[in-house]
This record gives C-alpha cells, structure tokens and sequence, in this order.
C-alpha cells in the first residue's frame, strides 16, 4: 500500500526528505501475527498451550482517560497494533540497545457484518499533537505537546500509544497486540513460505539477500531479508519499503486464508504457536476470544481486507518528517469509527487503482535528483516506484509515458495524474511497468480533486505485482 491523499502538490516538487537508516520488519511482523490469529480457529485441546505462549499486559481506564471515542454499536472491532524492538535476550543478536521502542503502529479494523476489514497504517514519522499520559511501570509519561507519533509508547508504554492513537483519530480502541519480531522467520517458514513477485533480480550484500526475478516462495530467513531491504529495491525510501512490506502482508494474508494453512492441522497448530509466541496482549484479547473472532471470520472474502495508510505529505517544516492531510485523513478515521464500508466511498475513476501500477522513473534531464522529488509525490499519489535512474540520452525534452501491451490499460491512470506527457508503446516489452521519463518539459502533478479518494480504498489482500 503506499500512502494516502494528499493536498494539491506546487507545480514543482520540493526537496525529499533525507535518506533515513535501516529500520526493523516491527510493523510487518505485526500485521503478520495479528492476520494469523485473527483468521484462524483452534480446537480446544491446544488452548492451554497456546495461552501459555501469550504474555499479558494491563492497560486501565486511568491509563486511557475519561474522555474516549465512543464504542459504536455493534460488534466491530478496533485492534491496535505495534510492533517492539526491544533488544535483549533472544532479540540480543540484532544490536544490544537498552529500553524498548515502537516505530511501527497500525490498527486493525473488523467490521460488525466481519464482511470488510481494513488494516490502517500510521507512518512512524508523523508529526501530531500529543496527548497528556500519566507516569506508569517506571516510564516517566507525557506532557501534552506537538512531536513524533512514536513518542508516546517511548514516554507511557502501550496504554499511551492507546490513549495517543483514539485521541488523534476518534476511534475507539478494543484490543492491542504488541509484537516481538524475532517469531517472523518461524510464523513464515510454519506456513511453508509465503510468494512474492520480484519485477527484477535482488542482489543486497546487506540483507544477505540473492533472489531472482519473478514469483517465488520466501522461506523465513529470506522473507527477513526481503522485507529489510531497502536501497537494493525500488526508490530506497522508507515509504517505498512500507509499501513492499503491505504486499507482502497481502500475500501472507491470501496464503493463510486460501485453505492450505487452515486444513493442513499440524501447519496450523505450527502457525498458531509461532504467533502466539511473539505477542504481548490486553487480558481480554484471550485465545478464547480470538477462537470466537475467527469463527466469525471464516466467510469473509479475501477480497474485502483492504490494507490503508493514513493520508500524509512530506512535512515542509520539519525536514525528513511527516504530516497527516486533515480532510482525507479525518474521512478515513470517520469510516473507522462509524463502522462504515470505504467501498462506498466515491470518486476515483480510473480504470486502474494507483496502488496497482509500478512505475520506472528515469531522468531524461540535468537537473540532479529530480527523479527522487518526483518519485515522492508519485508514492503519495498511491504509485509503486520500482526504480530510479537517468535516461540513456540526455536531455529529453518531453515527458513521456513509455508502456508495453500488458502495461497498456494503466497508462490513462498515470497521465490524469500529470501536467503533461506524451506515450508511447514499446511492443516487445513483456511486464505491466510503466516507465516514466521525465523531460526539460516537465510541470509537476496536477492538483488533486476534492473528491478524489480513490487511494483510501488502498488494497486488498489478492493484489498481486506479477498479474498483468
């Protein structure tokens, strides 16, 4: 999934933020647990077992405030969800760094008909106005103030990103999941891998990754790799990377609900106990609950789990940061709180979703890192950047849209979204890319339409990067 709306970008893009370090799989790790308690039954024999894997932790209503977002009426249900990189015992191999942190929160939404379900990402670097946390097991709390959303579980623990998450968004909260991310490599090699489609070869000396192109099934150990990486792959942003890392919990998402995990016992029982294993909860998100919810769960149509980031543009005052789009992001959070469908949301007329279409971007001009500032307004619009780079020729002087038959219906998507471009077919090119070449002619992104929200509806769990 890439990110959300965004207001009306300037005619030229503005400087990217700075290239950030290396982070943890925390948030994918995350969705992946959650996914896989969430929508699978369990016979009761292996209750005891599994209860036992799960660590608990209290929040209370002195925690969360008098003040919360009404529950609404019905059965839906609101999963917070974060992911912790603490760096001690098992996890010691990944760098001894005292305290725990979180750079991963997202909330997961089941709707009361469990006939929608939508996972709603928060970018770690979102700059919003945080509430007042009390002092609790040792932490010191938090002041009201303007900063960094992933402060609050820093400052009060899980029950402050709680309290932060239903303040900023009105949504009443029911349950959380915090993740630990070292069971990642066990929960996908326990459900025999998990397929991914790779545009090209990867070759990341870093990752410790070697793949070649196409589709393939990633064991544990590479599937870690795969969701690491970051400057080897795409546009070497983070934003790019969470949304690599959102097809991949698609894909884990289809092979968990298609069947082959769910009747297979001993895979499933392997799976639960992976999971179960990597996750701290509140008291009342028990096994038994989680049984109940997966019953519930069982018709659902893969297609109708939808996987959302919350609207954001490049923050213009605080360089490498975020900000969150009030009026899209408000909607959004409205759906959620109301226990709406986002398939009633209208607007968004192309023939293909942006959050379907890759893009190559190559500088056909000498202006340096004009391919990365268009890139970034690309990924906000709801695009896959699949590479950077120049044009062979320099200059060009016009921007062109080059597509081959497989890429063709995804062209008139790309063009409704720039000032100017001309197309052109490259017959013998066998993927559906597109590859933008950026030209001395170039205006920038046309404003977006009010009722433009198309990139709120995200993507469901069948995406697949491969299909034509």
């Amino acid at each position: 999934m890439s990110s959300g709306l965004v207001d009306a970008p300037p005619s030229e893009p503005g400087t990217p933020p700075p290239r950030r370090r290396r982070r943890w799989l925390r948030w994918v790790i995350a969705v992946t647990v959650t996914v896989v308690l969430l929508v699978t039954g369990v016979a009761v024999g292996v209750y005891a077992r599994l209860t036992g894997n799960i660590e608990h932790e209290d929040v209370t209503a002195e925690d969360l405030g008098a003040t919360r977002p009404p529950k609404v009426a019905g059965t839906a249900m609101n999963v917070l969800i974060v992911g912790s990189d603490q760096r001690n015992g098992k996890n010691a191999k990944y760098g001894r760094v005292a305290g725990e942190r979180t750079d991963t929160i997202m909330l997961a939404h089941l709707s009361s008909k469990r006939d929608n379900a939508m996972v709603i990402s928060f970018p770690r670097d979102s700059v919003v106005q945080l509430p007042a946390c009390r002092a609790t097991k040792g932490l010191p709390g938090q002041q009201a103030h303007v900063g960094m959303i992933n402060e609050s579980f820093n400052s009060g623990g899980i029950a402050c990103t709680w309290k932060t998450i239903e303040a900023l968004t009105g949504i009443h909260i029911d349950h959380f999941v915090k993740v630990d991310f070292t069971g990642f490599k066990g929960i996908v090699n326990a459900i025999g891998g998990v397929e991914v489609c790779l545009p090209e070869a990867i070759n990341d000396k870093k990752a410790l990754l070697h793949l070649p192109a196409g589709k393939q099934t990633l064991n544990g150990e590479q599937a870690l790799g795969y969701v690491r990486a970051r400057y080897s792959l795409g546009d070497g942003s983070d934003i790019g990377r969470i949304q690599r890392q959102q097809m991949f919990i698609a894909s884990m998402v289809k092979k968990v609900m298609s069947g082959e995990t769910l009747t297979d016992p001993a895979k499933l029982l392997g799976t639960l106990d992976a999971a179960t294993q990597a996750i701290t909860t509140d008291r009342g998100l028990t096994t038994g609950v989680m049984r109940d919810l997966a019953g519930s769960l069982q018709g659902l149509d893969i297609s109708k789990i939808r996987f959302i980031t919350t609207p954001w543009h490049y923050s213009l005052t605080q360089p490498g940061r975020v900000e969150w789009v009030p009026d899209q992001s408000k909607r959004l959070f409205q759906i959620v709180a109301k226990d709406q469908s986002v398939d009633g949301v209208k607007g968004g007329q192309a023939k293909v979703g942006r959050s379907k279409i890759q893009i190559e971007l190559r500088n056909g001009t000498w202006r340096g890192g004009l391919a990365t500032e268009v890139a970034a307004f690309l990924e906000q619009r709801g695009y896959h950047i699949a590479k950077i780079g120049d044009s062979a020729k320099k200059p060009q002087a016009k921007t062109t849209i080059l597509y081959g038959p497989n890429g063709e219906t995804r062209v008139p998507t790309l063009r409704n979204d720039l000032q100017g471009s001309a197309t052109r077919a490259v017959p013998g090119a066998r993927t559906n890319r597109l590859i933008l070449v950026i030209g001395n002619d170039w205006k920038g992104l046309k404003p977006l339409r009010t009722d433009d929200t198309e990139a709120m509806k995200g993507f469901d769990a069948t995406h697949d990067t491969c299909a034509t």
